[in-house]
């Protein structure tokens, strides 16, 4: 609970420090992110619970990565992380899950993430900004990628990368757990105002 409650804390002020940064009042952040501003407005007092949809919007509105949104200051020059020690940003009814394992730092962040999907379960994901690109690379089982309503299926040992400014999901497929690495290729600098 300690955990969750630092977490939020840092969320909150990550989300106030890049509104500030970019100049965007909470009814313009509210309008470009769509999101409410009553969430926003709980968002930056450190209250209630926001999902991995909103983290989304936010991080894409104000140019920064989901982990430049949830994460501290740096540690040091090598940064080790386990995948238990990073709580899963979402979590499928059939018990999959996703976590932003880190981001690389630099004027084109990377952001690197650990997927399992089992049969059936789907990730749908909105439009990302221009820009963005994804890799999803499958270890074991398989996978349907869905990119502007067209499936592609994606097996252990292959690797897929698609343009994220279109809708997309994420299911998996056939009769075993889907395991795959995503990383999310982000566009330098700051997003241009709308």
């Amino acid at each position: 609970m300690a955990e969750t409650a630092a977490a939020l804390r840092t969320v909150a002020h990550n989300v106030r420090a890049a509104r500030t940064r970019a100049g965007l009042t909470l009814d313009e952040l509210s309008r470009r992110a769509q999101v409410s501003k009553g969430a926003l407005v709980a968002l930056e007092k450190a209250q209630g619970n926001p999902n991995l949809a909103t983290l989304v919007r936010l991080a894409d509105t104000l140019g920064i990565s989901v982990s430049g949104l949830m994460q501290g200051p740096s540690e040091g020059r090598v940064r080790v992380v386990t995948a238990e020690t990073v709580a899963p940003l979402w979590t499928g009814p059939q018990g999959g899950e996703a976590r932003l394992m880190l981001t690389t730092s630099g004027p084109a962040p990377v952001e690197i993430w650990r997927w399992r999907l089992e049969p059936g379960e789907e990730y749908p994901s909105h439009p990302h900004q221009a820009g963005v690109t994804e890799t999803i690379s499958v270890t074991a089982g398989r996978m349907t990628l869905l990119v502007d309503g067209e499936e592609h299926p994606v097996e252990a040992g292959q690797t897929a990368t698609f343009e994220g400014d279109a809708p997309h999901a994420y299911r998996g497929s056939g009769t075993g757990t889907c395991h795959l690495i995503m990383t999310v290729h982000l566009p330098p600098g700051p997003v241009a105002a709308a």
